[in-house]
């Protein structure tokens, strides 16, 4: 079996309380929150919420974002298009990796093939004298 390994950002430590009076919001505020898809504290088997720093610092950001004026609806597609632009950015990352990667294949391949034909390539100087005559004959 694997374990995975939980940074410190992600484990979940806080109960609602300790994690609203950081925040500095009311724990009917996460609650609301929690409803509204906002945030999604991880639950221990009895179903006690518990927050990580993680979700710490996502009610950071939608204190500074209902602070700016923004409703609930607006901070939740705030939060959704943060999400899908980090996903797109790894995913633009991933691709930038593997174009790096055929890249260095191709010149690779590219140098094969230059240094295939230069084996190929007599020069005229190196041919037999009367390998010469013949061609200069043909060619003038």
């Amino acid at each position: 079996m694997t374990q995975r390994r939980i940074s410190q950002e992600t484990q979940a430590l806080f109960v609602i309380s300790v994690a609203a009076e950081l925040a500095g919001v009311h724990p009917q505020t996460l609650r609301i929150y929690e409803r509204r898809g906002l945030i999604m504290p991880f639950r221990t088997p009895g179903g006690t919420r518990r927050y990580s720093q993680e979700d710490l610092n996502r009610l950071a950001l939608i204190q500074e974002l209902t602070d700016q004026g923004l409703n609930l609806e607006g901070v939740k597609k705030v939060l959704e298009l943060r999400e899908r632009v980090m996903k797109l950015e790894k995913e633009l990352s991933q691709i930038k990796v593997e174009l790096s990667a055929a890249e260095d294949q191709v010149d690779r391949e590219i140098a094969k093939v230059h240094r295939s034909y230069r084996r190929d390539i007599i020069l005229r100087r190196q041919l037999h004298p009367d390998v010469r005559r013949r061609l200069k004959d043909l060619f003038e």
